[in-house]
């Protein structure tokens, strides 16, 4: 590497954040960038390690020890043209990813691990600021046409792929912007979307085509696509909320936390995506504000971070998260063994801003006034038990601890449970698994369908960006192999054993 001895000269360091009181007035961003000094010392943090198991945590197989060491040589070029060969948006996974291959740096066994994260996302602003991002045309096209069902992570990468390997791609988006995720479901103070809009250009650049405000089985015909395409990639993401059936469900002000942030998205992107008696993803919306008001979000991951910092920027009068699982522990323990992944305490940036995080706790009714607007929330605390794993395993009630709470707005961040149903799913007949996501395997990521194959959340469940791009690019592969009889797509293995073997 290019500093044998940076582990031991340079502690890590992340980058400074813009004040707490100044950031949560608006939706921008808010962390810096580091010093050309700083950017160097953290990537001479990076060992010479016999076995980079960074490698394996990562979802991709990001090449990381052979990029810091470019970013330590300042060879920024080279750096790029590694973290690319691997990732197709490092802007994205540098912004958002929860660094798996972080919780796997070997360095990370007794000291804190290489800051990997924020130099990924060093390297793709350094290499669009030098120039180095540029379109990549096929030199030669297939004659064959795959149509990509869906704009998040997974689609975006799968029809990057695709159009790589010469096959002519047009991406439907039943939205009207593509990005899925990312443009809807991420806020602009993680994410902003002119980083969305950038990529998507370059993509049309490259010779992608985008239809929007075409949802298929509804707008689109499903027949005039099988028609029309040599194949289909599903790509449309688990986007049915798991929701919470209690008492007072129905009572104005408790909402599911995705329709929450794709409104405040809409609305910092300049559009109207409210009004009275509008239908949006089969929901009666009205606007949802947490301006004033006691929020509640049921739900302790990202989804509910993202709706607590949200909710601190509307001016919240106060602002609860719930838990129903207890208090992870802070450090790694003995059933947490490096380098899988620890369950432990995480304080994201949204909490820092303000909120009262409570654990082990259950929402057992909504009340509601006399005009049906929710005004607080009965709860009760539980007590766990831990089973044989370290995993808690069941709970009981805590006797004497039920209450009530004010509340008026209650998020519900709990998660998806599967792919939407109607329309195009039923339409087409594709088989599903028993957790109720299209069924198709890792070795093809071909549905029960011939031509139509599945990647991402809609075939593995929710999950991270970083999986869903990995998914996107490893179904292309498959595609690409049932169009030509081969592929000239690298997999991942493939990618890595060339770096490093």
């Amino acid at each position: 590497m290019g500093k044998p001895s940076g582990f031991l000269e340079f502690t890590r360091n992340l980058p400074e954040k813009r004040a707490v009181e100044e950031r949560v007035k608006d939706y921008k961003e808010f962390v810096q960038k580091y010093s050309d000094e700083d950017l160097n010392k953290q990537s001479a943090r990076c060992m010479n390690c016999g076995v980079p198991f960074c490698h394996s945590g990562c979802p991709l197989g990001n090449i990381i020890p052979e990029f810091n060491d470019a970013v330590y040589r300042k060879e920024w070029q080279e750096a790029y043209e590694i973290l690319s060969s691997t990732n197709n948006f490092p802007e994205f996974t540098g912004r958002i990813c929860p660094a798996p291959c972080e919780s796997a740096c070997v360095l990370g066994i007794n000291q804190p691990p290489v800051a990997i994260e924020e130099i990924e996302k060093h390297i793709i602003e350094i290499a669009f600021e030098k120039g180095f991002v540029k379109a990549k045309k096929p030199n030669l096209r297939t004659g064959k046409k795959a149509a990509v069902i869906g704009s998040g992570p997974a689609g975006l990468a799968a029809a990057v792929q695709l159009n790589y390997a010469g096959h002519q791609v047009t991406v439907f988006e039943r939205d009207e912007k593509p990005g899925g995720l990312l443009r809807y479901g991420i806020p602009d103070f993680k994410l902003e979307k002119w980083v969305v809009d950038r990529r998507i250009e370059l993509m049309k650049a490259e010779g992608i085509t985008f239809q929007c405000l075409a949802n298929v089985g509804v707008n689109v015909s499903i027949d005039d696509i099988l028609r029309d395409f040599h194949a289909v990639v599903l790509a449309g993401g688990s986007t049915v909320p798991r929701n919470l059936d209690i008492p007072g469900r129905d009572f104005n002000g408790v909402h599911y936390a995705m329709h929450f942030l794709k409104q405040q998205n809409k609305r910092v992107d300049g559009a109207n995506p409210w009004e009275n008696g509008k239908i949006e993803s089969n929901v009666w919306l009205n606007e949802i504000l947490a301006t004033g008001k006691n929020v509640v979000v049921i739900g302790g991951g990202d989804t509910g971070s993202d709706c607590v910092g949200t909710s601190n920027r509307h001016g919240a009068k106060s602002v609860t998260q719930f838990e129903l699982l207890p208090k992870p522990p802070e450090n790694r323990t003995n059933f947490m063994p490096w380098p899988t992944y620890p369950m432990t305490l995480k304080t994201s940036s949204s909490h820092e801003e303000g909120a009262d995080r409570k654990w082990a706790v259950a929402t057992k009714a909504f009340i509601g006034d006399e005009k049906g607007n929710l005004k607080a929330l009965r709860i009760v605390d539980l007590e766990w038990e831990i089973g044989t794993e370290g995993r808690p395993s069941k709970f009981v009630e805590r006797a004497g601890s039920e209450r009530e709470i004010p509340c008026e707005l209650a998020l519900l961040a709990m998660g998806f449970v599967h792919p939407q149903f109607d329309g195009l799913l039923q339409e087409l007949g594709v088989e599903l698994d028993e957790r109720g996501n299209v069924k198709a395997t890792e070795q093809n990521y071909q549905t029960n369908i011939n031509k139509i194959f599945t990647c991402g959340d809609m075939r593995r469940g929710q999950s991270l960006v970083v999986w869903a791009i990995s998914e996107g690019r490893e179904c292309a592969r498959s595609v690409d192999a049932f169009l030509q009889g081969t592929s000239v797509l690298e997999s991942k293995d493939a990618s890595i054993l060339q770096r490093v073997g």
